[in-house]
């Protein structure tokens, strides 16, 4: 919470430090452009040096070894006495070690009840399955890298040939990828990569139309991304039989170029025809499936934008819907905080069991968990992997944790799941989207201009400087609730009625408006041939 009293906080001239537990000995400084040496804090303390905004400063005098408390756990240990009133940075810090991942807390939490949260209702695209969308997109899934430029080529004649004639078709995306081929297929860890695309390829966005472009001749064929009964296959031939609609860019009768086009064009048309006559309907709350990211974060990213998303979070599982978050080096450090939340032992230990696999893959690298922490990261304050995911953590809210996904799974439950990906915002978002989102939230303290085609993703800034800047990028502004204009309840508030505002396609996001779209990324654990 703020040292300062709110109602002082939004003062220029006031030096503003924020402390997150009553055990910290550290805060971190909330001025824009940091405070100046020989700064007089309220309560007396002066400041040694320079500390930049979201930096850390000693409260009280560390010796050696003391650890460094933040959130009120320890974040590290004092490699040589710091002064109070002194920066504390990541190179006077020596990182703990990772929490074993035995004797846990398994299932031990027992919040209390949350009444349901009802009457809410956004107006979206109900699937045959039963999921609904959030927009009515075709997608052109790919089964390999080599045919990206003919779809891509493609796709630019869609939509300025045909995409006029179906007004209520939003866009056209090819699943342009870096797999296919060149890969060991059948490797035990290819499984995700080609779980994922197909699972993309079922997005509720994209209203149970499922068309391919093949090349060939590739290792992914159409028939193994998409066995007998993976996904309902519409009859878009006329042959009076169901068959997968692939368009195969090898095949003898395509003369040409332009052939292989003009065939994607006249595929793509029938699924626009159906796509067209779809109409949003008002559904329940509880329809949203909702992903939470973070990337480019800084120390305000746990003390602002993480906080009001965790609301959030809370407010939606009280709805009834689905909201995964994920980035496993980023919360591999709170395991025993998940673990205690999991609804049954037995989703606690596949909360284990995904974070043991991971930290088998990247010993397999011959890295850690330190590699997580960017530049970025450390510039905005955060001195390493233990301080980062005790602010993302956060995002999850309070709920209990009642499921856990494999990387590439697809999500079959409501409620609060941990999804496990790396924390690569690119992969991360690719994976989260093969579960099923049908509506991104990503927190940025430093700045991204990250996006998605597939779904809508909302940005909230972590400073109101950052939004101030970024004013034609930034969805929300979490940054209120430092400057003292706001609460943390209030900007999960105001997220939950612009979530719903934007799944009815009442508003759009800054990245739609913009159309910044970001690349699919596959996770691919198996050797590259």
């Amino acid at each position: 919470m703020p040292d300062t009293p709110p109602a002082t906080l939004a003062a220029a001239a006031t030096p503003l430090t924020i402390r997150m537990h009553a055990d910290d000995n550290v805060a971190i400084v909330a001025n824009d452009g940091g405070l100046p040496a020989g700064t007089a804090l309220p309560g007396g303390l002066v400041l040694r040096d320079k500390v930049p905004q979201g930096h850390k400063v000693a409260l009280v005098d560390l010796a050696r070894g003391a650890p460094v408390l933040r959130y009120g756990v320890p974040i590290g240990h004092a490699l040589d006495a710091i002064a109070a009133g002194s920066w504390v940075h990541e190179r006077l810090l020596q990182m703990p070690e990772a929490r074993g991942l035995e004797n846990l807390p398994m299932a031990t939490a027992r919040p209390q009840p949350q009444p349901a949260l009802e009457g809410y209702t956004f107006e979206g695209y109900r699937n045959a399955d039963g999921s609904v969308g959030t927009r009515n997109i075709l997608a052109i899934t790919q089964t390999v890298q080599c045919v990206a430029g003919v779809t891509s080529f493609a796709v630019q004649r869609i939509k300025a040939e045909l995409l006029p004639r179906y007004p209520n078709v939003d866009d056209v995306v090819a699943l342009e990828h870096g797999y296919g081929c060149g890969v060991a297929i059948d490797a035990p860890d290819a499984v995700i990569p080609i779980r994922t695309l197909r699972h993309i390829s079922q997005n509720p966005n994209f209203g149970g139309e499922v068309m391919v472009v093949s090349l060939g001749c590739e290792k992914l064929q159409p028939e193994r991304l998409f066995p007998p009964n993976a996904i309902p296959i519409q009859d878009t031939r006329g042959a009076g039989e169901e068959r997968l609609d692939t368009v195969c860019l090898q095949d003898d009768a395509h003369v040409g170029f332009m052939s292989m086009v003009d065939s994607i064009l006249r595929q793509a048309e029938v699924h626009l025809e159906r796509l067209n006559a779809r109409r949003r309907e008002t559904v329940p709350a509880s329809e949203l499936v909702v992903g939470v990211q973070c990337g480019g974060s800084d120390a305000f990213s746990g003390v602002t934008a993480n906080p009001a998303v965790g609301f959030c979070t809370d407010l939606l599982v009280r709805a009834g819907a689905s909201v995964m978050f994920s980035e496993t080096t980023e919360v591999r450090d709170g395991i025993a905080q998940l673990t205690a939340r999991a609804t049954t032992p037995e989703v606690a230990q596949a909360m284990v069991r995904e974070m043991a696999w991971y930290d088998a893959y990247l010993q397999r690298g011959s890295v850690d968990r330190s590699a997580n922490t960017t530049p970025g990261n450390k510039k905005g304050g955060l001195s390493n992997i233990v301080e980062k995911a005790m602010g993302s953590i956060v995002k999850s809210g309070s709920a209990p944790i009642s499921n856990v996904l494999a990387p590439g799974e697809k999500l079959q439950a409501k409620g609060l799941t941990y999804a496990a990906t790396p924390a690569s915002d690119f992969i991360c978002g690719t994976l989260q989207l093969a579960a099923g989102m049908n509506l991104h939230v990503f927190t940025t303290g430093r700045g991204t201009p990250y996006g998605l085609a597939a779904v809508p993703v909302i940005k909230v800034a972590t400073r109101s400087d950052l939004a101030r800047r970024w004013h034609d990028l930034m969805d929300i502004n979490a940054g209120t609730i430092a400057d003292g204009q706001a609460r943390i309840e209030d900007v999960g508030w105001e997220l939950f009625r612009f979530m719903l505002d934007v799944a009815s396609g009442r508003k759009k996001t800054w990245a739609e408006q913009w159309k910044l779209h970001n690349a699919l990324v596959l996770f691919n654990p198996a050797p590259v041939t």
